[in-house]
């Protein structure tokens, strides 16, 4: 096995340590859904878990491709019945109008990972920006999913207005935390990890 110089990881050794942290991060997605606060609302009840949080990280920190796998391994175990989403799980959640959501926490991942590859962010302010990319599109996935789901596959008319209320003002401040707590953590986090992998 060759070095580049004395200090280097080898390549097979980084993509195992780079493989290890996207199957933690499918682990810490799977965790967050049970860290939840649900919402008791009309047609559906919404919950407000850690999920978005660790998507974001995953982003952060493992870039977009590999950020991206760590979610979409999560959403395919989840689909194949094994119970990891906040309401249980199997092929039917995708019937489900919240799964945009789940959805969302994949595109988060890929978007948030696409932009700090390309802009490397160093201050909060940056990191925040980036999180807030993330945050329009987990949130643009998550109510476009739930209205087309609902009046066109499950003929349950739901109007605008209520999956504004439901999907958005109920949960949206509690995600913009969530957008300033992974950016102070990415900002510290990121250097170290990128450091190990180096």
């Amino acid at each position: 096995m060759n070095y580049n110089n004395g200090n280097s990881v080898p390549k097979a050794d980084k993509k195992v340590q780079t493989l290890t942290l996207c199957g933690l991060f499918t682990a810490l997605v799977a965790i967050g859904a049970f860290i939840q606060i649900t919402i008791p609302v009309q047609p559906l009840p919404m919950h407000f878990t850690l999920q978005f949080y660790f998507a974001l990280l995953a982003g952060f920190i493992l870039g977009g491709k590999h950020g991206s796998l760590s979610v979409g391994i999560y959403l395919l175990i989840g689909l194949c019945g094994v119970p990891i989403f906040a309401s249980g799980g199997g092929p039917s959640y995708l019937l489900r109008p919240t799964f945009g959501f789940l959805l969302g926490f994949l595109f988060t991942a890929a978007v948030v990972g696409w932009l700090t590859e390309i802009f490397h962010p160093r201050h909060i302010l940056s990191y925040l920006a980036i999180s807030m990319a993330g945050f329009v599109v987990m949130y643009l996935s998550g109510n476009l999913y739930y209205y087309f789901v609902s009046n066109y596959i499950l003929s349950t008319p739901v109007p605008w207005s209520v999956v504004i209320f439901n999907c958005f003002i109920l949960t949206a401040s509690g995600d913009f935390l969530l957008c300033v707590l992974a950016s102070l953590t990415a900002r510290r986090l990121s250097p170290v990890i990128h450091k190990i992998l180096s």
